[in-house]
């Protein structure tokens, strides 16, 4: 397993870049802007991430800028997500099915799942390289809860 990002979501895009890019002296390294869902991306690396960050090795910040939300988040919603790839996603959600832990979004389409930690938080399990094929129990699955 690999560590690949956590999401903060963000008010303003032009603040909050002053604040990571230039009090912290992070890097924006990919910006997504996604028109459907009404959001943007924007990965930052830390200064001394830059150089492994560029050939997406590692580890990123995830600001997350919602079009239409008026920036007032509660229960942790400024909070988003850990993400991790993993080699597998079916074999790793059904390891984590008997462990007990819930799949609250099963990986219906071979790629994306998500659980959370006992304290709550939301984990993000992504499938390493290209999307696994569909298959069952994955693909009737429904989702359980929120993430």
């Amino acid at each position: 397993m690999r560590y690949l990002h956590t999401m903060v979501r963000i008010k303003d895009i032009d603040e909050s870049l002053k604040f990571y890019c230039g009090a912290l002296g992070m890097r924006e390294m990919r910006r997504m802007d996604h028109d459907e869902g009404r959001f943007t991306l924007i990965f930052l690396a830390a200064a001394d991430d830059r150089r492994v960050a560029a050939i997406d090795k590692a580890p990123l910040l995830e600001l997350t800028y919602n079009w239409d939300e008026d920036g007032n988040f509660t229960e942790g919603r400024n909070f988003g997500h850990l993400c991790f790839e993993v080699d597998d996603i079916y074999a790793t959600c059904a390891k984590l099915q008997t462990e007990g832990i819930i799949i609250n979004r099963p990986p219906r389409d071979g790629y994306m799942a998500f659980i959370r930690s006992p304290d709550n938080i939301s984990i993000e399990l992504l499938q390493k390289g290209e999307r696994l094929a569909q298959q069952e129990p994955w693909t009737s699955m429904k989702n359980t809860g929120s993430w």
